[in-house]
This record gives C-alpha cells, sequence and structure tokens, in this order.
C-alpha cells in the first residue's frame, strides 16, 4: 500500500489537524504518497501543501452567472438546470482531481470530517480507516447523525486517542470492540525541539508578567466546551478579590492562549472585570508561539468538559507543567494518573480550585509531578513505534482486501 488519501475538516491550529500534519510527515518519511481533501483552509495549509497535494472542498457560489443574469436566468425558468449541471461538472472535476481509483486506503481525520467523506464516490473495496477525536459533545454539534452513521458502517478500523473514547465509541455507537484499536501519535521529538526552540529565541509574551508571577495556563479553542468560563470562575476564586486599595495578597495570574476576538472574548472580559480580576486574568489570541507561554506556566488547567486526550496536556508535560484536570471528561486522566498532576471529580470547580493551589504552594511538589508526567509521556508514546504500529495496519488491511 503506498497511495493514501486523508480527509480532514479545517487546517486551523488544533490538536487534531496537528496530530495529522505529524502524522503525515512521518508517513512520508516510510515512502507513502498522500493526497489530503480539507473541508475548509486555515492557518495550516502551506504546511500540509508542503507535504503533498492538497484539495479544498469548494464553496457553493450563489450565482450561476452573476447576479443580474441569474435573475433572468429564474425567470425563464432555466437556473435550477443550469445550477445543477454546473454543480454537477465541478463536483465531476473534483473527484477526478482525487483519482479515488487508485487510493489504497482512505484515512478520515475526526469524525467532522464525515459530512465530506459521505459525499465521495469511493470504491468498495477501498479500506477506510477513522480516527476519532471527538466524544459526545462534538458529535452532536460537529456531526450530523446519519452522516457519522455511515461513516462508521463503512470503517474497518476506528483509531481511538484514548480508552476513555474507545468506549464510548463502543457503548454509544455500538462499534465492533475488535474494529476498535487505541493509538495516539504524538511527535515527542517534534514538541521537544519546538520547546527548545521557544527556550532559545525567548520571543516576549503578549503580556507583560511581573517576574515573581505564578502562572496559572490554560489553552485551546475558545469555546464552552473547553470551559473557558470555568477557567475565569476558579481564576476568582484562586486570586481571590483585591484589597481596598486594588492590590492583591498573591502574584497568581491566570493566562489563556487560544481566545480570538468575537463574542465569547467580550463575554469573558466582562465577567473578569466584574470578579475585579482585570490584569490578572489574561486572554491571548490563537498564536503559534503558544510554547512560550506553555514553558512558563507553573499549573496547567484542564477545565475541558469534554477533550479525548488534548495535546495541550502533552505540551505542558514536555515543559514539565504538572495539570490539573476534571475525571469524566476524557483520557487524560489515564496519562496524569496520580503523579503527573491532580485529577478532581467532574466539574468539582472547588476542588479543582483547591489542587491548583496546592500545586502553587508547594512548588517542589508541582515540579516533580511535572517532571514525571513528561518522563511517563516519553514513555508511553514514542512516535517512531507508533507510526509502524499504524504502517502494520495499513498492510493488514490491504492484504485483507
Amino acid at each position: 500500500m503506498k497511495t493514501i488519501l486523508f480527509i480532514g475538516h479545517d487546517a486551523n491550529r488544533a490538536g487534531a489537524q496537528l496530530v495529522l500534519l505529524n502524522l503525515m510527515r512521518l508517513l512520508k518519511a516510510e515512502g507513502y504518497q498522500m493526497r489530503l481533501l480539507l473541508g475548509e483552509g486555515g492557518p495550516l495549509l502551506n504546511e500540509y501543501r508542503a507535504i503533498c497535494p492538497v484539495t479544498l472542498w469548494p464553496s457553493p457560489s450563489p450565482y450561476v452567472v452573476n447576479a443580474v443574469a441569474d435573475k433572468v436566468l429564474w425567470k425563464l425558468g432555466l437556473w435550477q438546470s443550469r445550477h445543477d449541471r454546473q454543480t454537477t461538472k465541478y463536483w465531476q472535476q473534483m473527484q477526478a482531481g482525487l483519482e479515488l481509483d487508485t487510493v489504497d486506503l482512505v484515512f478520515v481525520n475526526t469524525v467532522t470530517s464525515s459530512r465530506w467523506f459521505c459525499q465521495l464516490d469511493i470504491p468498495a473495496q477501498t479500506p477506510v480507516v477513522t480516527f476519532v477525536h471527538e466524544l459526545a459533545m462534538s458529535v452532536r454539534i460537529y456531526t450530523q447523525p446519519d452522516e457519522l452513521a455511515q461513516l462508521l458502517a463503512r470503517t474497518n478500523r476506528l483509531l481511538a486517542v484514548s480508552a476513555f473514547t474507545a468506549q464510548y465509541y463502543e457503548t454509544v455507537h455500538g462499534i465492533d470492540p475488535a474494529k476498535i484499536t487505541q493509538f495516539t501519535l504524538i511527535d515527542v521529538s517534534l514538541l521537544e525541539d519546538g520547546i527548545s526552540r521557544a527556550k532559545a529565541s525567548n520571543v516576549p509574551l503578549a503580556i507583560d508578567l511581573p517576574a515573581d508571577a505564578l502562572i496559572v495556563g490554560g489553552c485551546g479553542n475558545a469555546e464552552w466546551r473547553k470551559g473557558t468560563d470555568l477557567f475565569v470562575t476558579m481564576a476568582r476564586q484562586i486570586i481571590g478579590p483585591a484589597n481596598a486599595d486594588g492590590t492583591f495578597t498573591n502574584t497568581i495570574h491566570f493566562v489563556w492562549v487560544g481566545i480570538p476576538p468575537g463574542t465569547l472574548r467580550n463575554d469573558l472580559l466582562l465577567d473578569i472585570d466584574k470578579a475585579g480580576l482585570t490584569g490578572r486574568v489574561h486572554l491571548i489570541a490563537p498564536t503559534p508561539d503558544v510554547l512560550q507561554y506553555m514553558r512558563r506556566f507553573n499549573v496547567f488547567m484542564l477545565c475541558s468538559r469534554e477533550d479525548p486526550y488534548p495535546l495541550v496536556v502533552f505540551e505542558a508535560g514536555l515543559c514539565n507543567v504538572p495539570v490539573v484536570a476534571f475525571a469524566g471528561a476524557g483520557g487524560s486522566p489515564e496519562l496524569i494518573g496520580t503523579d503527573g498532576g491532580i485529577v478532581v471529580s467532574y466539574l468539582d470547580v472547588n476542588a479543582m480550585s483547591r489542587a491548583t493551589l496546592d500545586l502553587l504552594d508547594h512548588p517542589e511538589k508541582a515540579q516533580k509531578m511535572g517532571k514525571r508526567l513528561g518522563e511517563k509521556i516519553r514513555q508511553q508514546h514514542p512516535a517512531q513505534q507508533s507510526v509502524h504500529t499504524l504502517v502494520t495496519l495499513f498492510n493488514q488491511l490491504k492484504t485483507q482486501d
């Protein structure tokens, strides 16, 4: 097997997309030919294009000809037939460009991509591997039931990023456990190189923090699922109210990386202001320099309501930063355990606040846990071993075909 069609939902700088990028780099080194179909573009698009040809799913045109001509065609009763012919022609050209008949395997990265997968005429004999990064909330938000069912029925092997994720697809979606492989690809050496470059370049942060600041970090796309609102709630509990003169009795700052301008940011800033935390809780826009922040965190707070096995936990651990997380929110507790940070009951913000304060108050304990988390990541997730596992799986599927 030498040619793989990858299908991804976009090229944004987020966990599943970065994992796909690293996977494609490693498979290219193994001699695989690849093509990539993306639902949308994003900041990683040029990095994908450096690996293989990329096709972007076409955005529907609002016109057959133009605004004026379309009105005439509509009045003549010709618009719909012209539109259908145009759509069919464009569709056929895109399918021809993907050369589906020459693809040895289709790799669907995230169930979010089911909307595009279901519209492709993939030959019945072509094996399909689906890499699932989503749990119930994301499935509800980003998929349609019929499209997801079609993808899962067509999937020959389901790759689950954690045991928690595997159990979800087995119990909720009825996937045969024999078809599920627990698989996580984290290119540890690449992340460590990035951390080393971050330390060497020492790019200044977008915020000016005092040298003695204790930093509680958060990171990820700004959305309710990530618990960004809980981050602000716990900042209020941990930092406490300001003194009468506007000063604080501690040097704790909360920093979340990954919140762009928009309604959610404005809502969070309102909460921060009303809680008297302006200047103590900082919201940073998405940036490629995330490791510059991560390496300076004292504690990483994973306050996600749902996160299958987030890349940010690996970034934190390799920066020797301990992680506090909710049980039942995803697979991270499987890695954190009792020695790589602290896991508290789901949505117990009081317990998470106490755990965070405990680590801030006991830096030696925090450093020991952060170092141990990094050690476990290196031991459990060697990238080359993971990619060879995947190559073996691809060969097995081809043989079965």
